[in-house]
């Protein structure tokens, strides 16, 4: 049974296709995404939030980093495929992070697991990042063991409190 965040973040998302109807982005010429369509043009492709069907899954990951993740970290990166929102908040322009395709997911994952052990080897606090901003040497990550939102500085400890959850930061949000 979807829960809260579920019918927050699809509409979210919805809000966002509303307000942008037309989005671009790079073709991946060695994997069709979902959310892609029309024609490409100059080797970009058309795209829409597409609704993963199946949902994605992140339960290898968890059990590989013996972890769970909070569950409205698990539903923001297995519900849709998508190009990535550009977002604006009170501290910057962000991109929320999606995954293109099922291989874009895997390499997701890997990414994630390599950012967990980062963090574990330097002793700090895991987090999984979930948007793009602006500055590259900072991320936009959710504290894995609160699901609080924080603004992290690469290879540092958490301490940018920005929302206590991933509901509360979407609010936060506009496009």
């Amino acid at each position: 049974m979807p829960g809260q965040f579920h019918q927050q973040f699809a509409q979210f998302v919805e809000s966002y296709q509303k307000q942008h109807p037309t989005l671009l982005s790079w073709l991946d010429p060695e994997h069709h995404s979902p959310c892609q369509y029309g024609d490409v043009v100059d080797g970009e492709v058309h795209w829409r939030p597409v609704k993963a069907e199946p949902k994605l899954d992140l339960a290898k990951t968890q059990h590989a980093l013996e972890l769970e993740f909070p569950e409205q970290l698990t539903e923001f990166y297995t519900s849709y495929f998508g190009g990535g929102l550009k977002v604006q908040h009170e501290r910057g322009e962000l991109e929320l992070l999606m995954s293109w395709h099922q291989a874009d997911f895997e390499r997701l994952q890997q990414n994630i697991i390599a950012h967990i052990l980062m963090k574990r080897r330097l002793k700090q606090r895991e987090t999984v990042f979930i948007a793009a901003t602006d500055h590259d040497d900072y991320l936009i990550s959710v504290l894995v063991a609160t699901g609080e939102v924080y603004l992290e500085k690469v290879g540092m400890e958490v301490k940018d409190l920005l929302a206590p959850d991933l509901a509360t930061f979407l609010q936060q949000l506009s496009f």
